[in-house]
Order: C-alpha cells, then structure tokens, then sequence
C-alpha cells in the first residue's frame, strides 16, 4: 500500500511539474523537451543495454553470477518505463538510471538501506560451487561402472 501512495504522489508531483514549467516556456517548447529526452534515454538504453548484456555473456562464461548486470539490466528497464511518462521529474529520474555513475549511486543506496546481495558481495564460480556441494557428506570418490563407445559399438 505503501508503494502505491508513493506512484500516486509522484505521478502528482509530475504533472504539476510538467504544466507549472509547461506554462512557463509554452506549450511547443515543453512537447518539443519531452520528446528531446525521450529520444536522449532512448540512445542511453540502447548504448548501455548492449555493453550491459556483453559484460553479462562474458561472466557467465567464467562461471559467475552477473548480479551487477542484472542490476544494471533492471535500471535500464525502469529507465526507459520512466521515460515514456510525459514530465520533467520522471524523465529525470529516468535519465539518472541510465547513466552509469548514477546507477552506482543508487546501487550503494539500496544496498545502504540493507538490500543484500544486490550485487552478489561473494559471487562464487562454478568450481567453487561445485566444491561446496561436494562437502555436504559426499566426500571422496563416487563409484561406478562406464562403457566406453568403443565396447558398445563391438557388442552390437
């Protein structure tokens, strides 16, 4: 609930924004302001979306977790969300989660406001997992029986 009061005061806040300066420099200059940023976090979304998906491929490759990217991925989503709202606040704020340096700050917030593992503060690789699992009482060599293709393919 409490979330829903706040969208709703934002949004508020938003279009008495956007009409209180919308009167102030006219009707065509406000249009012609909200579209400028529009397209503007549209670049940005595009740019950081491809380096933020390359950087993701390439952790996962080495076996880790990309939580930064993820991150990353779900601030530019929120981003763009914003800045297709008409209005001056949320096309800020929609910019801000853009921007790289922005975003840390922001990460640093949530993690300040005792968010953990947002960004996965021990990010174990594969080897390192699968050492894990193996101490959990499944110690030393596990036994079995293999054919190799060679004696399946002369039995036939």
């Amino acid at each position: 609930m409490p979330i829903l009061i706040f969208i709703s005061l934002f949004t508020l806040v938003d279009f008495v924004l956007l009409f209180s300066i919308g009167s102030q420099i006219g009707l065509l200059t406000t249009l012609l302001l909200v579209l400028v940023t529009g397209f503007i976090g549209l670049h940005l979304i595009r740019k950081e979306g491809v380096s933020t998906l390359a950087r993701a491929r390439q952790r996962m490759q080495a076996g880790e977790i990309p939580s930064q990217e993820l991150f990353t991925g779900a601030a530019l989503i929120f981003g763009g969300a914003l800045l297709l709202a008409p209005g001056f606040l949320s096309d800020a704020l929609g910019i801000a989660c853009l921007l790289p340096n922005a975003r840390q700050l922001m990460f640093k917030a949530l993690a300040w406001l005792g968010l953990k593992n947002v960004s996965g503060q021990q990010q174990q690789t594969r080897y390192q997992q699968d050492e894990s699992s193996r101490s959990n009482g499944h110690e030393g060599p596990i036994e079995g029986e293999f054919i190799s293709r060679d004696e399946t393919a002369r039995r036939r």
